[in-house]
């Protein structure tokens, strides 16, 4: 899935590691690899952006992304809230848990089977919760989006997007992996 481009480099910007960049990857150092830069960057916008405002309303950053997720959706399966969220099993268990305790989601199990299909939905609690912050995390993430100029923000959502695509394509193509780390880990 290659699709070079050939648009100059932008004047008076030096050349990047990605800017001459064969198929091999010859010189590509690991902390140009660009899941080394996708986890920094998202680390450090999941600390300086998303944890003051999932803080300042006493949630976790993963019960925000959860409670955020249903709320859009109303009501998710576990499955398709673990896949949505990009967390590990374990880690939307134990978040919903702790959501539920507060009363911000129900969680229903539906069949009768000992591995029952378990539906997970915001409350009237969550929603007013979820209604509060929201505002305040747009506010948040949209000035971390700011720093870039229009041209620069346009490339990079076309361009994660696509990034996006290509993984749902190759994982598609390989079929279900075993990773017990989940998102935690450091993928390099």
């Amino acid at each position: 899935m290659s699709d070079e481009s050939t648009s100059p480099q932008p004047a008076g910007l030096p050349p990047t590691p990605w800017t001459e960049l064969d198929e091999a990857g010859t010189g590509l150092t690991v902390d140009a690899f660009i899941t080394t830069l996708m986890s920094q960057v998202g680390n450090a916008l999941r600390r300086v952006v998303t944890l003051p405002y999932a803080d300042q309303f006493g949630l976790s950053v993963s019960e925000w992304r959860l409670l955020a997720l249903l709320a859009h959706a109303e009501s998710l399966a576990f499955s398709d809230l673990v896949q949505q969220s990009t967390s590990d099993k374990a880690l939307v268990s134990r978040t919903l848990k702790l959501l539920e305790s507060r009363g911000l989601v129900d969680l229903r199990g539906e069949g009768n089977t000992p591995r029952k299909k378990v539906f997970c939905s915001i409350t009237p609690a969550g929603r007013a919760l979820h209604a509060e912050a929201i505002p305040i995390a747009r506010q948040r993430q949209a000035e971390a989006i700011r720093v870039l100029s229009p041209s620069e923000r346009d490339a990079m959502y076309r361009a994660l997007v696509k990034l996006r695509e290509y993984c749902r394509v190759e994982e598609e193509g390989r079929g279900p992996r075993a990773d017990s780390r989940g998102s935690s880990g450091l993928d390099i």
